[in-house]
């Protein structure tokens, strides 16, 4: 696949500069993150820790590591990275989204909901929906209207976080099956569009 190459050629870039700049955390964070949409989970987060080693202040805005952290089911570790990256970013749904789908993952969906963090004010229509859908004040639906609304966007975050709901839910066939449409369906250019390719590929779903 054609985004396959060019994510093995931004590798080649980011491990040539690792060379160049080797005391640089945010290059190895950069190269993590390529590692991650590779599908080489264990090798981003080797990159992501190498970075918080060299500068201990980014440990708040590795978002990166906790999403590799679940991947590898390292929950309670994602869900610490979640927690201490809301410190900063605390209108941000998806960090208390991924907390809660840690938690869940861990001690289940009861208490990944009684200890859903709040969330105001994010930005995004679509992810203030996710919030409810999580907190159990709107239906699966109601997201997917919301998702329709926003255009392709939307269409995707509204399947990626549907799938991920359901996961928690233990209901492995609806996840498979808005997970991969996020994926084969709504491709936009975004961090989060390769995280559901990595999803499929984890799960064995491709």
């Amino acid at each position: 696949m054609f985004f396959n190459n060019s994510l093995e050629s931004q590798l080649k870039r980011w491990n040539t500069t690792v060379i160049q700049q080797p005391n640089n955390p945010n290059v190895y964070v950069r190269r993590g993150m390529v590692y991650f949409q590779l599908g080489k989970i264990q090798e981003s987060i080797i990159d992501f820790d190498t970075a918080e080693k060299l500068d201990d202040r980014i440990t708040p805005y590795l978002w990166q590591r906790g999403l590799s952290y679940y991947y590898v089911e390292r929950f309670a570790d994602g869900a610490k990275q979640f927690e201490i990256d809301l410190t900063v970013n605390a209108q941000d749904v998806e960090e208390t989204v991924w907390r809660y789908l840690c938690i869940a993952r861990l001690s289940g969906v009861e208490a990944a909901r009684n200890s859903l963090l709040p969330v105001k004010n994010d930005p995004r229509k679509i992810m203030r929906s996710v919030y409810d859908l999580f907190a159990d004040n709107c239906t699966t639906d109601d997201v997917l209207n919301v998702g329709k609304s926003e255009g392709l966007k939307g269409n995707f975050y509204s399947h990626l976080y549907l799938g991920l709901y359901y996961e928690a839910e233990g209901n492995l066939e609806l996840a498979k099956e808005y997970i991969v449409k996020a994926a084969d369906n709504y491709k936009i250019d975004d961090y989060m569009w390769y995280l559901a390719v990595v999803h499929k590929q984890v799960r064995g779903w491709v």
